[in-house]
């Protein structure tokens, strides 16, 4: 996986040769606050029961829901942190590969296993577009782990929905045309963040975000937002970043020009001699001298 690092504002130079990791850095404007924490008042939870009624001589276990319903027909979130909120939403707000690739975020309702809450849940469903840059020069700053980034991004908020979030009714909210349209810039990219309590601020967005790679079940890259309160977020890459300039426009066709370190599909090629990929070798021999006949 490779890493992309934060663009510095007024700054032309960036990175050096391709490295392992890929950087993109944030450059953003705006946004403010964060969720009040409290303490958290524990209650005992109801368990709901269903014992089989099959003759078998080995009772069916009964399942308990992780928030069920109590008297009042809700469970009572009364004394919530922001990150057990945070926990909560985690669980049944969906995005879209969780959604086995819809267009849609979806708050899953399930009642008596999920709640409802006695106590709506404020929830930020927050979508940045992301352009990509490819870094020039040798003077980018380092990523948290030494090396240099290959690529630079911007992120901007596109569209933000807020919700008030108790479970008790299914909800879904559709992505933005623009930034997941199939035709959109090879340069740019989405990612949604799912928060509880007020909009994500500058200060809580990622400095870096991967570019490549897949490391979850469901094929999604790790991205480490600075707070807490993300309860889930989705990232789409961009297409071809390597064809972008450093102010994020493409400068090529992305089938001309390969993703750097990867290797071609073509073992043998008959016409690609030398490239950088295949360097000038040592030493040459003709194949039809070694393979023809021995004169008589």
């Amino acid at each position: 996986m490779r890493y992309v690092p934060r663009r510095i504002p007024g700054r032309n130079g960036s990175v050096g040769p391709v490295v392992a990791a890929l950087a993109v850095v944030v450059l953003f404007t705006g946004g403010c606050s964060s969720a009040h924490g409290t303490s958290l008042s524990g209650e005992p939870s109801e368990s709901a029961t269903g014992l089989s009624e099959s003759p078998s001589p080995s009772p069916t276990p009964s399942l308990t829901p992780p928030y069920p319903t109590g008297a009042s027909g809700c469970y009572d979130n009364k004394g919530w942190t922001a990150e057990e909120s945070a926990d909560w939403v985690g669980r049944f707000v969906d995005t879209p590969k969780e959604n086995y690739g819809s267009d849609e975020v979806e708050v899953v309702s399930l009642p008596g296993y999920n709640g409802p809450l006695c106590r709506k849940i404020t929830v930020q469903v927050e979508f940045w577009k992301l352009v990509y840059g490819v870094a020039n020069g040798a003077d980018g700053e380092r990523l948290s782990d030494g090396t240099r980034p290959d690529y630079y991004f911007d992120i901007r908020r596109g569209k933000r929905v807020e919700l008030q979030v108790d479970a008790g009714v299914e909800r879904k909210i559709t992505l933005p045309t623009s930034l997941y349209a199939t035709d959109r810039s090879p340069c740019e990219g989405a990612l949604l963040s799912i928060t509880v309590g007020k909009p994500l601020t500058s200060k809580e967005l990622p400095k870096e975000v991967p570019v490549g790679g897949e490391d979850d079940a469901w094929g999604r890259a790790t991205v480490d937002f600075r707070s807490k309160r993300v309860a889930d977020y989705e990232l789409s890459e961009p297409s071809a970043p390597q064809v972008c300039s450093p102010d994020g426009k493409p400068t090529a066709d992305p089938a001309d020009v390969p993703v750097p370190g990867s290797l071609p599909t073509d073992y043998y090629p008959t016409d690609l001699y030398p490239t950088d990929l295949y360097p000038t070798p040592d030493y040459s021999f003709d194949l039809d001298d070694i393979l023809s006949s021995p004169t008589p």
